[in-house]
C-alpha cells in the first residue's frame, strides 16, 4: 500500500468524517454484525473442537478475558470492554502485560497456543465481541487498557475516534513486526480513510497474511530488538 498524507497534531486530533464515510461506517456496522452471526454459526464444530483440544492440552478456563480500550468519546477520553480470546497461555503467565514485554513468551504458551497464535484461531471468540457491538471486523486492533504509550501515538491521529476491529490496516501492514509509533500511524490513515476500498484490502490482506502465517513474531518488537542485539554481540552471527 503506497504511503498516504495522514493528520497528525500535537495530542488530540478529531477526524472529520465526510458524509460517505458516516453513512459507510453504519453499513460496515451492519455488515460486521451479518458476518460475526454467520461465521459463528459455520465455524461453531471448528469452535467446539478447539474448546476440547484448550481443555484436554492445559485444563480451564478455555477463554481469556482482557480489559482492552473502546471508541474514544467525543471529549477524548476512553471507552472499555471485555475481549474474548482462546487461552493460549498457561494460567501462572503474566496478566495484562502485552506480548512484546515479556521475556520470554514462548515458555507462557501452551502447545496448542502456539498453533492458535500461528493461525490467528485464537482471535475466534471475538466474533461474540462484534455481535455485541464492541468491535466491527475491520478497524485498529483494540489496545490494552494499559498501554498508555500506544494510546497517546493513536491519539495523535485520531484512530481512537472510530470502532476498534478483529484485523486492520496495522495488522496487514506488518502486525508484530511494526515498532509502536508506525503501527499508530497505520491506525490514523485508517481512521482518516475509512472507506470499503480501505476495508477491503484489509480483509482480502488478513486472508493472505494468515493463510501464510506471516507478521505473528512471539513477543512482537521486543523480542526483535532482543535478537538484533544478540547479533550485535555475537558480530551478526
Amino acid at each position: 500500500m503506497r504511503k498516504r498524507k495522514v493528520i497528525i497534531s500535537r495530542k488530540l486530533h478529531h477526524p472529520e468524517f465526510s458524509d460517505f464515510q458516516k453513512m459507510y461506517m453504519k453499513f460496515q456496522r451492519g455488515s460486521s454484525l451479518a458476518l460475526a452471526l454467520t461465521g459463528g454459526i459455520l465455524l461453531s464444530p471448528l469452535f467446539v473442537g478447539l474448546c476440547v483440544w484448550i481443555a484436554v492440552d492445559s485444563g480451564f478456563p478455555i477463554f481469556f478475558r482482557q480489559k482492552r480500550v473502546a471508541r474514544s468519546k467525543p471529549d477524548g477520553t476512553y471507552t472499555y470492554f471485555t475481549i474474548y480470546k482462546f487461552r493460549t497461555m498457561y494460567q501462572n503467565a503474566p496478566k495484562d502485560v502485552p506480548t512484546h514485554l515479556l521475556k520470554d513468551p514462548d515458555a507462557c504458551i501452551t502447545k496448542a497456543g502456539k498453533f492458535l497464535r500461528k493461525t490467528s484461531l485464537d482471535e475466534l471468540p471475538q466474533l461474540i465481541n462484534i455481535i455485541k457491538g464492541d468491535m466491527n471486523i475491520i478497524g485498529p486492533r483494540p489496545a490494552l487498557y494499559n498501554q498508555t504509550d500506544l494510546m497517546a501515538e493513536r491519539d495523535r491521529y485520531g484512530a481512537n475516534f472510530v470502532r476498534p476491529g478483529m484485523t486492520g490496516l496495522a495488522q496487514v501492514m506488518g502486525r508484530d513486526e511494526l515498532p509502536i509509533p508506525v503501527k499508530a500511524r497505520y491506525d490514523g490513515i485508517y481512521a482518516q480513510y475509512v472507506g470499503p476500498v480501505t476495508d477491503g484490502y484489509c480483509f482480502l490482506k488478513t486472508i493472505t497474511e494468515v493463510v501464510r502465517g506471516e507478521g505473528v513474531v512471539e513477543g512482537g518488537t521486543g523480542a526483535m530488538e532482543r535478537e538484533k542485539d544478540k547479533k550485535t554481540d555475537h558480530g551478526g552471527q
